[in-house]
Protein backbone atom coordinates (compact mmCIF):
# COMPACT_ATOMS: atom_id res chain seq x y z
CA UNK A 1 0.00 0.00 0.00
CA UNK A 2 2.91 2.35 1.08
CA UNK A 3 4.88 1.21 -2.80
CA UNK A 4 1.22 2.06 -4.96
CA UNK A 5 1.11 5.48 -2.45
CA UNK A 6 4.51 6.38 -3.25
CA UNK A 7 4.23 5.61 -6.99
CA UNK A 8 1.13 7.58 -6.98
CA UNK A 9 2.39 10.88 -5.83
CA UNK A 10 5.69 10.61 -8.03
CA UNK A 11 3.30 10.13 -11.07
CA UNK A 12 1.07 13.47 -9.81
CA UNK A 13 4.24 15.15 -9.20
CA UNK A 14 5.77 14.19 -12.52
CA UNK A 15 2.21 15.27 -14.32
CA UNK A 16 2.68 18.43 -12.85
CA UNK A 17 5.87 19.43 -14.20
CA UNK A 18 4.50 18.28 -17.40
CA UNK A 19 1.77 20.66 -17.79
CA UNK A 20 3.99 23.64 -15.99
CA UNK A 21 6.21 22.67 -18.93
CA UNK A 22 3.77 22.43 -21.40
CA UNK A 23 2.35 25.92 -20.35
CA UNK A 24 5.71 27.35 -20.63
CA UNK A 25 5.70 26.32 -24.61
CA UNK A 26 2.34 27.40 -25.04
CA UNK A 27 3.61 30.75 -23.88
CA UNK A 28 6.30 31.19 -26.14
CA UNK A 29 4.15 30.77 -29.17
CA UNK A 30 4.17 34.19 -31.49
CA UNK A 31 1.58 34.09 -34.60
CA UNK A 32 -0.47 36.82 -35.64
CA UNK A 33 -4.32 36.73 -36.84
CA UNK A 34 -6.99 38.66 -38.48
CA UNK A 35 -9.97 38.60 -35.53
CA UNK A 36 -12.56 39.55 -37.67
CA UNK A 37 -11.87 38.53 -41.09
CA UNK A 38 -12.29 34.67 -42.31
CA UNK A 39 -11.04 33.38 -45.76
CA UNK A 40 -12.91 34.36 -48.76
CA UNK A 41 -15.38 36.39 -46.52
CA UNK A 42 -16.80 39.11 -48.74
CA UNK A 43 -17.38 42.70 -47.24
CA UNK A 44 -18.49 46.19 -48.69
CA UNK A 45 -15.75 48.41 -48.90
CA UNK A 46 -14.93 50.61 -46.23
CA UNK A 47 -14.63 47.40 -43.33
CA UNK A 48 -13.34 47.10 -40.30
CA UNK A 49 -10.48 45.14 -39.75
CA UNK A 50 -9.20 43.65 -36.07
CA UNK A 51 -5.61 42.47 -35.51
CA UNK A 52 -3.76 40.53 -32.57
CA UNK A 53 -0.22 39.26 -31.88
CA UNK A 54 0.12 36.18 -29.57
CA UNK A 55 3.66 36.26 -28.05
CA UNK A 56 4.51 39.89 -28.23
CA UNK A 57 3.67 43.22 -26.77
CA UNK A 58 2.09 46.08 -29.39
CA UNK A 59 3.69 49.08 -29.04
CA UNK A 60 4.14 52.22 -31.27
CA UNK A 61 6.61 52.04 -33.90
CA UNK A 62 10.19 54.32 -32.68
CA UNK A 63 9.54 53.74 -28.71
CA UNK A 64 12.56 50.79 -28.15
CA UNK A 65 13.70 49.68 -31.74
CA UNK A 66 16.03 47.05 -29.89
CA UNK A 67 13.35 45.94 -28.31
CA UNK A 68 12.84 41.73 -29.62
CA UNK A 69 9.72 41.39 -27.79
CA UNK A 70 7.11 43.92 -29.38
CA UNK A 71 6.14 45.56 -32.28
CA UNK A 72 3.42 46.65 -34.22
CA UNK A 73 1.17 45.77 -37.25
CA UNK A 74 1.12 46.05 -41.06
CA UNK A 75 -1.44 45.21 -43.52
CA UNK A 76 -0.02 44.07 -46.81
CA UNK A 77 -2.47 43.87 -50.07
CA UNK A 78 -2.18 41.81 -52.34
CA UNK A 79 1.33 40.87 -51.79
CA UNK A 80 3.11 38.53 -49.81
CA UNK A 81 5.16 38.65 -46.26
CA UNK A 82 8.23 40.53 -46.22
CA UNK A 83 11.01 38.64 -45.13
CA UNK A 84 12.60 38.58 -41.52
CA UNK A 85 14.79 41.33 -41.01
CA UNK A 86 14.01 43.53 -44.19
CA UNK A 87 12.22 47.59 -43.77
CA UNK A 88 8.46 47.09 -44.58
CA UNK A 89 7.98 49.80 -47.30
CA UNK A 90 5.35 52.61 -47.24
CA UNK A 91 3.07 53.02 -49.66
CA UNK A 92 -0.57 52.67 -50.67
CA UNK A 93 -0.15 48.72 -50.53
CA UNK A 94 1.79 48.55 -47.29
CA UNK A 95 -0.40 49.99 -44.34
CA UNK A 96 1.73 50.99 -40.57
CA UNK A 97 -0.35 50.71 -37.41
CA UNK A 98 2.89 52.69 -36.21
CA UNK A 99 0.71 53.80 -33.31
CA UNK A 100 -0.04 50.63 -31.91
CA UNK A 101 -3.17 50.15 -33.87
CA UNK A 102 -5.25 47.10 -33.59
CA UNK A 103 -8.04 48.14 -35.17
CA UNK A 104 -8.39 49.93 -38.86
CA UNK A 105 -11.00 50.69 -41.43
CA UNK A 106 -10.00 49.67 -45.26
CA UNK A 107 -11.01 51.08 -48.45
CA UNK A 108 -10.49 48.51 -51.48
CA UNK A 109 -11.94 48.38 -54.62
CA UNK A 110 -14.41 45.76 -55.60
CA UNK A 111 -12.68 42.47 -56.73
CA UNK A 112 -10.54 39.55 -55.17
CA UNK A 113 -7.85 40.73 -52.94
CA UNK A 114 -5.30 39.22 -50.69
CA UNK A 115 -4.42 41.16 -46.97
CA UNK A 116 -1.64 40.29 -45.61
CA UNK A 117 -0.85 40.99 -41.50
CA UNK A 118 2.71 41.34 -40.99
CA UNK A 119 4.34 42.12 -37.32
CA UNK A 120 7.50 44.32 -37.25
CA UNK A 121 9.44 45.81 -34.86
CA UNK A 122 10.22 49.49 -33.73
CA UNK A 123 12.26 50.54 -36.56
CA UNK A 124 9.32 48.39 -39.37
CA UNK A 125 12.18 45.81 -39.43
CA UNK A 126 9.69 42.60 -40.31
CA UNK A 127 9.73 39.61 -38.22
CA UNK A 128 9.34 37.73 -41.56
CA UNK A 129 6.33 34.68 -42.11
CA UNK A 130 6.41 33.01 -38.81
CA UNK A 131 4.65 36.12 -37.92
CA UNK A 132 2.54 37.03 -40.65
CA UNK A 133 -1.13 35.71 -41.82
CA UNK A 134 -2.48 36.19 -45.31
CA UNK A 135 -5.97 35.80 -46.19
CA UNK A 136 -7.88 36.10 -49.36
CA UNK A 137 -11.10 38.23 -49.21
CA UNK A 138 -13.94 39.66 -51.39
CA UNK A 139 -15.08 43.14 -51.70
CA UNK A 140 -18.72 44.01 -53.02
CA UNK A 141 -20.50 47.04 -54.22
Amino acid sequence: MKVHFLFLSFITILSSGLVAQDKQQADRIQSVHFESIKENQTFKSPFKVRMNVKGFKVRPAGEDINDKASGHHHIIINAGSIPEGQVIPADDNHLHYGKGQTEAEISLPKGSHTLTLQFANGAHVSYGPKLSKTVRINVKD
